[in-house]
This record gives structure tokens, sequence and C-alpha cells, in this order.
């Protein structure tokens, strides 16, 4: 052991943290304030807590850098390589992922309105969608590059490839939700099909829509990065992660994967808060 006394320094913060942690989650408190306080808290501090156990982990037991480097050699070569991590980011989201994001949840919610009004498009494609949801990554990603070439547009391909079809089977299934009696109260007021679809189907079928927009987030994101290990231009999250681990820089490696992790966070995080304020209705967000 080469360093006992930072590990039992780590262990004990553990240990503290997950006391706090443990009385936080017990209370009720009635001030919404506080409330939302301690729902912030809680991750955080589990958070932090994780971290210091690797820390200590590491260090304590002298592991390899190349095995699992530590916390705060990973937040080292993250403040060292902004410009190379902000090139990558630039590259792999906001060119290919957000495109291909954008693109692939847009057809698939058009495809989804223009099936649904037809029984036979419904019973054909379905299957087809569940099919190709099904494709291995890796076996799209080669072909998309062959197809669109080497730079972000082969990338946003992909993305499109893995977006569209979870889209399309949320939005019909979504659309199906709508109970007989409301569509017979529509009826009974002389609704046309696109006022029923515009102000009772949608609306109820925005959990759905939204379920698939999430998934999608972190889908579009894993499709551009396992894209780019196919070929792309010397720059891309996914570039890096295999070019830096074949020269045993696993830190490097790591920051990338914290900065993938931390874009698509938010990006989910963003996505439920508009939820939450357009589906505020929904029996799940109630009482939150």
């Amino acid at each position: 052991m080469e360093n006992p006394t930072l590990l039992i320094i780590c262990i004990i913060f553990w240990l503290v943290a997950w006391f706090i942690n443990t009385r936080l989650a017990k209370m009720s408190p009635k001030s919404t304030t506080l409330a939302t306080l301690i729902n912030l808290t809680i991750p955080v501090l589990f958070g932090a807590a994780l971290l210091a156990l690797w820390e200590g982990i590491t260090r304590g037991f002298g592991v390899p850098t190349v095995l699992l480097p530590p916390p705060s050699m990973i937040w080292e070569r993250i403040t060292n390589s902004g410009s190379i991590l902000w090139a990558d980011f630039r590259q792999t989201y906001l060119k290919a992922v957000i495109a291909g994001y954008a693109m692939g949840c847009g057809l698939g919610f058009l495809v989804a309105i223009l099936v649904d009004r037809s029984p036979f498009w419904k019973a054909g494609i379905m299957p087809v969608g569940n099919l190709v949801s099904a494709l291995p990554i890796i076996g799209i990603a080669p072909i998309m590059v062959m197809w669109f070439g080497f730079d972000w547009q082969s990338k946003a391909a992909v993305v499109v490839v893995m977006t569209f079809f979870p889209m399309l089977v949320n939005t019909v299934a979504g659309l199906n939700v709508a109970g007989h009696m409301e569509r017979d109260l529509m009826h009974t007021y002389a609704s046309s099909k696109w006022q029923m679809l515009f102000k009772l189907r949608l609306p109820a079928a925005m959990p759905f829509i939204f379920n698939a927009l999430k998934i999608n987030s972190t889908l579009a994101l894993i499709g551009a990065i396992v894209a780019e290990f196919f070929g792309t231009p010397v720059v891309g999250m996914g570039f890096r992660i295999s070019a830096e681990i074949g020269r045993l820089n696993v830190d490097m490696v790591w920051a990338t994967i914290f900065v993938a992790a931390l874009a698509g966070s938010i990006s989910y995080g963003l996505i439920a808060l508009l939820e939450r304020s357009i589906t505020f209705w929904h029996p799940s967000n109630r009482g939150r």
C-alpha cells in the first residue's frame, strides 16, 4: 500500500457523505426551495463521495494509471487539454450529434403522423422499424462512412438511423393513447381529423414523444462516437478515444469520456425540464 493515509481519509469522507445523504433522503421539508436544494445536494454529495473513494483506492493501493487513473489526474488532463477537448466536442457533438438528432427525430415524428393515417403503412412499417432498431451500430457505421465520407456528415447519418425509429415507434404508440370516450366527445363537437390530432391525440402522445427524445439524446451521442471509430478526420471524441488508447494515454481517454458524459447528461436534463413544463398535467409530473 503506497498511501494508506489518503485511503483512510477518503474512506472516512465516503462514510460521512453516506451518513449525511441517508439523513437528507429521509427529510420531508414543506418548503419547495428546501426540497429542491436537498434533491440537488444528495446526488452532488454522492458523486463527490464516489470520486473520493476512487481517488483513495487508486492512490492508496498504487493502481497503475494505465489501468485506472485517479480523478485528480483526469482533471489535470482536462484542464491542460481544453483546446483539444473543445475541438473534439465541436466536431462530434455540435456538428454530427445535433444535426443527426434534429433530422432523425424530426423525420421520425413526421413519418409517424403520416403512418398513423394509414393502417396499411402502420402494419407494414412498424415491424421494419423494430428490425432496424435492432441493427448493430458497428454494422451501420462503416456503410455510412462509405456513402457520406469521413467527415461529420457520415456520423450524422448514423445518428439519423439510430434516432429515427425510436421516435417513430414511440410517436405512433402515443397517438393511440387517447381513449374512445375522448374521441367520441371530439366527434360530438364535429371536430375534423386534424383538430382531433392537434387538440387531443398529440397532447396525449407528448409523454411518449419526450420519452423518445430522452432516449435519442443518449443514442445520438453514442452513435456518433462509435461511428468515428470507422473513419474520421484527426478530430472528434471517437477518434480521440481510439487514438489515445493506442498510445496508453488513459487519462486522456477518461477526459474525453467525461466530456461526453457531461454533454449527454446536460442534454437529457434540458429535455426533461422541457417535458415537465409541457406535460405538467401528466400524473408522472404531479407533486414534483
